[in-house]
């Protein structure tokens, strides 16, 4: 006779710290002790024979059982979420789409319209990000991200190329003019959207002028507020041309006509994400609108 799992109420549990990257904040969410809550773990860690996180300095992270374990609890309360709904005669479907405010309001709002439409049945909730960490990532059934693509985590499809340029406010773009970009760019301040991002490395590379040695770089990861610390003369940054209507009114200035082609907007799935028919109706919509 098989032994019976019992301990389905942990599950749940689980699901919900999987959202949180320490067991502190979890803690703090839940209205519990972090005592509590490791304890509740480790037990339901010892009853499935796994480690589902990973301890570190900075927190918790999920192994890779506790990422698997993840997308099966998603799955199946979803289900369930979904049965309710529909013994209670509702047919909403419900979708959380992560994004950036910049793209949100650059890009995506003007034509969300069309996806409500075409798609009555669907609850589709815009979630704003900005680092796109593993937390954040939870949270959503779908991200869209700017950059290379290079990332893990989840299931990465190519959506929007927009290669990033360099842009900077008037006297930036007065000063390469006088001294010329190589020049000009060791006297100015690189506005980056993150401490780890080689997105500057990368276009000085294209760009073959020699990397920046200076120390003040400064960190702007909401792509709105770099956009408009660029505009009032904190430093450049490399943005694209969802900042047209700025480059158009000269509040930003193009400062080089080098870009980084392999950059843009890429779909992101989680894999802890249950591949549902709102999510591919999303994808459908949003792979036609490119």
């Amino acid at each position: 006779m098989s032994t019976r799992f019992h301990h389905h109420d942990l599950l749940r549990l689980f699901a919900e710290i999987a959202r949180y990257s320490s067991f502190s904040t979890a803690a703090s969410a839940l209205n519990m002790t972090k005592g509590a809550i490791s304890y509740q773990i480790k037990t339901l860690e010892a009853d499935l024979g796994m480690i589902l996180f990973q301890r570190t300095s900075r927190g918790v992270t999920l192994t890779g059982e506790g990422l698997k374990l993840l997308a099966i609890c998603q799955t199946r309360y979803e289900e369930i979420e979904a049965e309710i709904h529909a013994l209670k005669g509702i047919s909403t479907r419900s979708l959380t789409v992560g994004v950036s405010t910049y793209f949100a309001a650059r890009w995506l709002s003007p034509r969300l319209m069309s996806f409500m439409q075409s798609h009555p049945d669907v609850q589709i909730r815009i979630q704003p990000m900005i680092e796109f960490s593993e937390a954040e990532m939870q949270d959503v059934d779908l991200a869209i991200r700017w950059g290379s693509g290079n990332w893990i985590g989840g299931t990465v499809t190519p959506f929007m190329p927009m290669p990033p340029y360099p842009v900077g406010d008037r006297a930036a773009a007065d000063l390469v003019i006088e001294l010329g970009m190589k020049e000009a760019i060791s006297h100015l301040t690189l506005l980056r959207d993150r401490d780890d991002s080689n997105a500057w490395s990368d276009w000085l590379n294209v760009a073959k002028l020699p990397r920046q040695s200076r120390r003040d770089a400064l960190i702007v990861p909401d792509p709105n507020v770099r956009a408009q610390a660029v505009i009032d003369g904190q430093g450049i940054a490399l943005m694209d041309d969802l900042v047209r209507d700025d480059l158009n009114a000269e509040r930003l200035f193009r400062l080089s006509e080098t870009d980084l082609p392999d950059y843009g907007y890429f779909l992101v799935q989680p894999h802890s994400s249950a591949p549902t028919g709102a999510v591919q109706s999303f994808l459908d919509w949003i792979l036609g609108q490119s």
